[in-house]
């Protein structure tokens, strides 16, 4: 889910922004500005002013963020173009392997929200290579600057307020919370407002991290599967109601089909 497009229409998220006093701008003059009257609305949205000016206080404009928003190009590749590029024997090994090492977690997983681990898997692998790299931009700077940004304020406003959340509620700190440019974060990267919603503390630790958790990655794949209409004992190829539930997770087709046909190669 690297365009921001994918991201929009994948996770569903593209929601009217709650009111907020602060204006949006489209250069870094008025970010300070914009940002402690954000601070000073936080209470109004379930946020402490405190926690908030603490995960901000030294978040400032990022100018790449918006040169990468504004660079983004139409995706047009065709299934065989996007798969030979995203997919290779290598990682349809790996994922077979850990398959293998982590069986006994994923039949726990599968029993509790129905999803196999061939399907998860084939998310792990094709959003971060099995969690080689799931970005290192700071998350809260990311999505302040785009918050501020009047391009599409509306939606990183509420996953700004999202991902604030995740720090209030002690399962991230603010300097642990790095991600892809757009606000993804984890292993499987969820935008923040996904991760409020559907992740999950698989490994019982007290903080829901789908950063450095495994269990936590897998079993919150898993959820978002099964709250979108995962059918258990079902197949996922093209035509079946869970192949549907995957153009939830992102509804370029391409991007499906690709989940569907290496969630069939790791099956065997």
């Amino acid at each position: 889910m690297r365009q921001l497009i994918m991201i929009c229409l994948g996770f569903g998220l593209c929601v009217s922004s709650p009111a907020w006093s602060a204006s949006c701008g489209n250069g870094p003059a008025g970010f300070e500005t914009w940002k402690q009257s954000f601070i000073a609305d936080a209470s109004r949205h379930g946020l402490k002013p405190r926690i908030v000016k603490q995960a901000l206080q030294n978040v400032s404009y990022n100018s790449k963020v918006i040169r990468l928003d504004r660079g983004q190009k139409s995706f047009k590749l065709s299934f065989e173009q996007f798969y030979a590029k995203r997919v290779n024997n290598a990682m349809i090994r790996r994922g077979q392997k850990l398959g293998q090492t982590y069986a006994r977690m994923f039949a726990g997983i599968e029993r509790k929200y129905g999803v196999p681990a061939p399907v998860i898997l084939a998310i792990w692998g094709l959003e971060t290579n099995y969690g080689s790299f799931s970005g290192n931009m700071p998350v809260l700077q990311s999505l302040a600057t785009l918050a501020y940004d009047c391009r599409r304020s509306a939606f990183f406003t509420n996953e700004l307020i999202a991902a604030l959340t995740i720090v209030q509620r002690r399962d991230m700190s603010p300097e642990e919370m790095k991600g892809a440019w757009a606000g993804e974060l984890g292993q499987t990267q969820f935008l923040a407002s996904s991760y409020v919603k559907y992740a999950v503390d698989y490994d019982r630790n007290g903080r829901r991290d789908l950063i450095r958790s495994i269990p936590d990655v897998l079993a919150s794949t898993a959820n978002y599967l099964a709250q979108h209409g995962w059918r258990r004992g079902q197949g996922w190829g093209p035509g079946t109601a869970n192949y549907k539930v995957l153009t939830k997770w992102n509804k370029a087709s391409v991007y499906v089909q690709t989940i569907s046909v290496m969630a069939d190669k790791i099956a065997g």
